[in-house]
């Protein structure tokens, strides 16, 4: 069965003493992100994040609920995971990756789903590389950073 969806999981890392950013982003065409998606993710970043990940993340039942996402973070003892509160996006910088992500495709009429997702790969690395627009999406959540 194909069904043209496209799904993605990500997050922005930042170091202890902000001075890094990284942005790390994840497609995923035609299928619906599930604990073993997530549990690769959480290895990427154990790949890509030096030192202990203190992990904030919404209460999705892929996140809290799932056995192998559970089992995994219990297993990895680096990744310290806590939830944001219910119902609280204003509270996640990653919303506001996605905003971003979305007004920059605004106008664009993607001629396929690998033309979706070509699009989101190109504005996603413009975001990568811009300290200047990561930091605004973490400024723009009601997180206290500082």
């Amino acid at each position: 069965m194909h069904s043209d969806k496209l799904s993605a999981i990500s997050a922005i890392s930042v170091s202890s003493k902000g001075r890094r950013l990284a942005l790390l982003v994840r497609f995923h065409p035609d299928k619906n992100i599930h604990g073993d998606e997530v549990v690769r993710f959480l290895k990427h970043m154990l790949h890509r994040i030096r030192g202990p990940i203190f992990l904030l993340w919404d209460r999705s039942k892929i996140h809290v609920k799932t056995n192998a996402v559970q089992k995994f973070l219990q297993k990895h003892h680096r990744i310290q995971a806590n939830p944001f509160p219910t119902y609280a996006p204003e509270l996640n910088p990653d919303e506001y990756v996605w905003y971003h992500l979305k007004g920059d495709l605004a106008n664009s009429i993607p001629e396929d789903l690998k033309h979706l997702e070509k699009l989101l790969q190109s504005s996603t690395q413009k975001l990568r590389y811009s300290r200047r627009l990561l930091w605004a999406c973490i400024d723009a959540s009601e997180l206290k950073w500082k």
